[in-house]
């Protein structure tokens, strides 16, 4: 892990902030580039007064939009002929396909926005978008946020750690830990706000 750690540091050295922008962008897509290994060691290079970490983070997340943006066309334009072609040798009908786009196209702000903060949703989380054709300033805007608050938490984790490997991981584990709880809150309030705005709807229509 040493090794990896000093390496990521050197090829983002060497690469600088186009390197930090390529790795972010792989990461984001489907390629396994875990930002876990990316922006910390830009950090530790912004600590060591290499970088500058605002330039880091903003090309970090600018990044992963990229990427995101790579799985939204693909399958915006590949994802639906084909699943609807061929979904229906696996039970997907047309009519399930356009529930799940519904919800999506009703919920896709919030999907968006959390998904960019979890593990492996991060990566996946583009592909309904691109299929349900969520509107791109939306898109944009909550990836970006989603994105941002992720890139900007693992930067500053580098920046106070150094080149400390394991305290780098132990506590990017435990700033996921952390994410994942405060999006399990904000989910739990965007439900009960949307029950109310459903009943209030559903009153006012009586």
């Amino acid at each position: 892990m040493h090794e990896l750690i000093m390496w990521l540091v050197n090829t983002i050295g060497d690469l600088g902030y186009p390197g930090i922008f390529l790795l972010m962008a792989m990461e984001s897509s489907v390629i396994p580039v875990p930002s876990e290994l990316v922006m910390p060691p830009a950090g530790y290079l912004a600590q060591q007064g290499k970088m500058s970490i605002w330039i880091a983070i903003f090309w970090g997340t600018a990044g992963s939009l990229v990427g995101a943006y790579a799985n939204y066309f693909a399958s915006h334009y590949l994802g639906r002929p084909l699943l609807l072609k061929y979904g229906k040798y696996v039970w997907i009908t047309e009519e399930k396909f356009s529930k799940v786009e519904k919800y999506f196209l009703e919920h896709g702000e919030i999907s968006t926005f959390i998904g960019r903060l979890l593990p492996v949703v991060r990566h996946l989380i583009s592909l309904p978008a691109g299929i349900a054709g969520m509107n791109h300033f939306k898109f944009s805007l909550y990836t970006l946020m989603g994105a941002g608050i992720w890139v900007t938490i693992l930067t500053y984790i580098g920046y106070f750690l150094g080149e400390n490997q394991e305290l780098i991981m132990k506590y990017s584990h435990q700033a996921l830990i952390g994410v994942v709880i405060v999006s399990i809150v904000i989910i739990y309030f965007y439900i009960r706000s949307h029950k109310k705005k459903k009943q209030l709807n559903a009153i006012a229509g009586d």
